[in-house]
C-alpha cells in the first residue's frame, strides 16, 4: 500500500530524469494551465524594479542593434529557457515538441508503425518489426531496406529524421518502399497506430534462475513487473531459486513506478521519501504486506548509467536488506523533477525536492555504492581441450551406485545471455552460493 496523498488536485506529475535535454521520465499529463497557488512562494517578495528595468533595456537593445530582426516572442521565449537552465541540471522549460517527447517516453506509447530501426549503408534497416503492430501485420520483415517514406529517399536523412517521419498521427496512412534481399523495391502502405514499447523484458538464465531487466520507468513499469515475475515463475514450474533485477543504464523515469517495483519485493517498511519546499514535495511511500517476489534471494545490478528512480529501487532494497546490490558506483540524481504544464502545449520541468532512502540517505551528487563491487569485463570463452573422460573409454566400469553414465559430449550448447556479460555471470554465480547455502 503506496501511503502518500494523491496529488490530484495539481496539474502535475511528478517524475525522477536523468538530466538530459528532453527528460526522459515524467508521467504524461494534459497541458492544462497550473493554478498559481500550486507553486508559490510562502511570501512573496517586491519584484526587483531594477534588474526589471535592464531587463527591457536589453531587450530593446537587442532588437534594435542584433545583426538579424528578432521577433519578441523568439527573445522571451529564449529568456524563460535560461531562466530554468541556469537553475539546476534538470530544470527546463519545454516546448510543444520537448513536451510531447517527454510524454511519449514516459508513456511507452506513440503513434507509429511498430518497427525497430538501425542505418546500414546509409540505409534505415528494419532490426525487427514489433508484434501485433501495422509493420509486423503488413509482412516487414527484419533485413528489409526502407529506401523511401513517402516517395522521399531515406538515403542521406539521419536516422531520428526517419524514424520522426514514420511516427505521426494515429490513423494517418504512410508509404514505405522497402528492398528485400537486394530484390526489386517494392511499397507497403500502414496506418499509424498506438505502439507500446515495453520498459521490461525477462527470461530464465538457468533452471531455477530468473532474469529482469527494466530500461526505464515507465508509468506502466510496476505492472509489467509483476506480470514478468509471474511468466518467470510460471516458466520454472515452481519457485525460482534466486533472480536478478537488472538496472545498469538505466536513467530514471516515473516516481509512481519506481515505487511500484520495489514494492513487488518489499513486504513492509519505507520505500522513499521526498523532502522540499512546498507542502505538496513531502511525500512518503511504504511497502504492500504483499510479496511478488515470493522472497526469493536477489541480486541487484547497477552501473553508473543507473540514475534517479533505478537509485530510488536499489536504496530500498540494499537498506531494507532485500537483495544484495552488485556492479559499481550509480549516478547520483537525488532529486525530483515536477511536470509544470502551461498554457500553449508547454511546461516546466522544475526540480522541487530531494529524495531519500529508507535510512534518510541523499544520494545527489554521490550515488549508491553496490555490496559487491564488480566491473564489467570482457569475456573469453576458451576451448575444452580435455574433453575425453572415463565413460568415453571403451569396457568402462559402470557407476557402484547404480547412476547413469556421464561422456563427453561434443553438443554446442546454446549461447545465454551470461557468457557474454561478466557482471550478469557473477551475479548468478552469487545467487547459486547464496542458494546451497540457504538450503542447509
Amino acid at each position: 500500500m503506496l501511503h502518500s496523498p494523491r496529488l490530484t488536485s495539481l496539474a502535475l506529475t511528478i517524475a525522477l530524469v536523468l538530466g538530459a535535454p528532453l527528460a526522459r521520465a515524467a508521467e504524461p499529463v494534459k497541458p492544462t494551465p497550473v493554478p498559481a497557488t500550486t507553486v508559490s512562494a510562502p511570501a512573496k517578495a517586491p519584484l526587483p524594479l531594477d534588474e526589471l528595468r535592464t531587463f527591457a533595456e536589453v531587450m530593446d537593445r537587442i532588437k534594435a542593434a542584433y545583426v538579424e530582426p528578432v521577433d519578441d516572442k523568439t527573445l522571451l521565449e529564449n529568456a524563460i529557457k535560461g531562466m530554468l537552465s541556469n537553475l539546476d541540471p534538470h530544470s527546463a522549460y519545454l516546448g510543444p515538441e520537448d513536451f510531447q517527447e517527454l510524454q511519449e517516453s514516459t508513456s511507452g506509447e506513440f503513434g507509429g508503425l511498430g518497427i525497430e530501426v538501425g542505418m546500414e549503408d546509409g540505409f534505415v534497416k528494419v532490426v525487427s518489426p514489433i508484434d501485433d503492430t501495422p509493420a509486423s501485420r503488413a509482412g516487414i520483415e527484419a533485413g528489409d531496406l526502407i529506401v523511401k517514406i513517402n516517395g522521399q529517399p531515406t538515403r542521406g536523412q539521419t536516422m531520428t529524421e526517419a524514424v520522426d517521419k514514420m511516427r505521426g498521427k494515429i490513423g494517418e496512412k504512410i508509404t514505405l518502399t522497402l528492398v528485400r534481399d537486394g530484390g526489386t523495391p517494392f511499397d507497403v502502405t500502414l496506418a499509424r497506430a498506438v505502439i507500446q514499447v515495453k520498459s521490461v523484458k525477462s527470461q530464465l538464465l538457468e533452471d531455477g534462475y530468473g532474469y529482469i531487466r527494466i530500461t526505464q520507468f515507465q508509468v506502466k513499469t510496476g505492472e509489467e513487473v509483476g506480470k514478468a515475475l509471474a511468466k518467470l515463475r510460471k516458466d520454472n514450474g515452481k519457485k525460482l531459486r534466486g533472480l536478478v533485477l537488472d538496472l545498469r543504464n538505466n536513467p530514471g523515469g516515473v516516481l509512481q513506478s519506481a515505487v511500484e517495483v520495489a514494492d513487488h519485493f518489499l513486504t513492509k517498511g519505507l520505500i522513499v521519501y521526498t523532502k522540499g519546499r512546498i507542502a505538496n514535495s513531502e511525500l512518503r511511500f511504504s511497502a504492500d504486506p504483499a510479496d511478488a517476489s515470493e522472497g526469493v534471494p536477489m541480486v541487484v545490478l547497477i552501473n553508473g548509467g543507473s540514475a534517479s528512480a533505478s537509485e530510488i529501487v536499489a536504496g530500498a532494497l540494499q537498506d531494507q536488506k532485500r537483495g544484495v546490490l552488485m556492479g559499481t558506483d550509480s549516478f547520483g540524481k537525488g532529486s525530483v523533477q515536477t511536470v509544470l504544464p502551461l498554457n500553449n502545449d508547454r511546461a516546466l520541468k522544475l526540480t522541487t525536492a530531494l529524495y531519500y532512502t529508507p535510512n534518510g540517505r541523499s544520494i545527489q551528487a554521490q550515488g549508491i555504492v553496490p555490496d559487491i563491487e564488480v566491473r564489467q569485463a570482457k569475456l573469453t570463452a576458451e576451448v575444452d581441450n580435455d574433453n575425453f573422460k572415463e565413460a568415453d573409454l571403451q569396457g568402462h566400469l559402470g557407476n557402484g551406485n547404480g547412476g547413469a553414465d556421464r561422456p563427453s559430449s561434443s553438443a554446442k550448447r546454446k549461447e545465454r545471455p551470461q557468457d557474454n556479460d561478466f557482471q550478469l555471470s557473477q551475479a548468478l554465480s552469487l545467487l547459486k552460493g547464496l542458494s546451497i547455502t540457504h538450503s542447509k
